[in-house]
């Protein structure tokens, strides 16, 4: 039976670890329970705020004044081999790198890139999860999930789930929520091909060859660590939400305007990095962006700092309020816009805020 509270503090279910009181909370360890918890509150017209492990998370200092459901089920089951390929249905509370873990230990390759990132299985389509040349939508098949407009469960298969950069159906709609994903992984001793340059360096491998599963598991988790991005308590920088802003995808107008401003500002031989993407578009780097606008790694704004590891994230060293982080997170937005014209978008989800 799903176990209820009230006036439960959220900064404890998050990374950031900040966030007032939920009115009320729900822990639901099955499926029914998770659903049955989502139905009640949409009945009587109470907000819903589905919350899994929090690392994608920035809360009011005021809470949330509806309900807070912990998707806390469990369970993975291989459900079938197709076409070479092993599909494995997980739980949408299922800890994501746990998960990860075991499949580079069973021999399965496809998400082993995507090693030490915080959070439950159920975010992961959500955000469309990637980083070191890996995302989820290239293994996700389908996504179970409970329709809240139709008051039924529903299977999206991958074309249904929208996916692009750091993006989905799920995300900004809470229409969907999900039950659990199926991803399609192969039997292999070897990673899938490594396609991203820092991780190919770490390595000592050129881009496109492969390595052990456990190679490229403990060279990601070794880089994360580097960079704060592996929880650690005694570590304060990884009091964070992971990367704050998302790298800027420019269309040409965009990029020239990017460009021009680059020359003025740092010269005209200073060159910016540039990752191609459909359409003619360029991606760029937002900790690049935010660095030579000037906010270097533990740059701060009253109690909240940007990490000493990685300008991407924005930390809570202690005794900071979520007021205080978005202080700095416009502060950063701000700059980095005077500087080359680019607008930075927040990657975590804001509940009871905006940016």
């Amino acid at each position: 039976m799903a176990v209820f509270a009230e006036d439960v503090n959220l900064a404890g279910y998050t990374t950031l670890r900040l966030g007032g009181p939920a009115r009320r909370f729900v822990e639901a360890t099955t499926e029914a329970e998770l659903v049955a918890a989502v139905r009640g509150a949409d009945e009587e017209g109470e907000p819903v705020l589905v919350l899994g492990g929090g690392s994608n998370l920035v809360v009011s200092d005021d809470g949330f004044p509806g309900t807070v459901v912990h998707v806390g089920t469990r369970g993975t089951e291989r459900t079938a081999a197709e076409g070479g390929r092993i599909l494995v249905r997980v739980q949408a509370g299922e800890d994501w790198d746990q998960f990860v873990a075991r499949c580079v230990s069973d021999g399965l390759a496809g998400v082993e890139c995507l090693s030490g990132i915080p959070g439950r299985v159920g975010a992961t389509p959500i955000q469309n999860v990637g980083a070191y040349g890996q995302d989820v939508s290239e293994t996700i098949v389908e996504v179970r999930a409970y329709d809240r407009e139709a008051g039924a469960v529903v299977t999206l298969d991958r074309d249904a789930c929208g996916f692009t950069y750091r993006n989905s159906v799920f995300k900004g709609n809470d229409r969907y929520v999900v039950l659990d994903v199926t991803y399609a992984l192969h039997e292999a001793e070897e990673s899938q091909p490594i396609a991203y340059a820092e991780l190919a360096r770490k390595l000592g491998v050129e881009q496109g060859d492969r390595v052990t599963l456990k190679e490229a598991r403990d060279a990601v988790l070794e880089l994360r660590r580097g960079k704060g991005m592996v929880l650690d308590p005694a570590d304060p920088d990884t009091r964070s939400a992971g990367s704050f802003f998302t790298n800027p995808i420019l269309d040409p107008a965009r990029l020239a305007e990017l460009e021009r401003r680059v020359a003025e500002r740092l010269g005209p031989d200073a060159a910016f990095p540039r990752y191609p993407e459909s359409g003619g578009r360029i991606k760029t780097s937002a900790a690049w962006l935010i660095d030579r606008a000037g906010f270097s790694k533990g740059h701060a704004l009253g109690p909240a700092r940007i990490s000493t590891k990685h300008t991407l994230a924005l930390t809570n060293p202690g005794g900071c309020t979520t007021a205080d982080l978005l202080a700095l997170a416009r502060e950063v937005r701000a700059g980095v816009h005077d500087a080359f014209g680019v607008t930075l978008v927040n990657e975590p989800v804001m509940v009871g805020v905006t940016l």
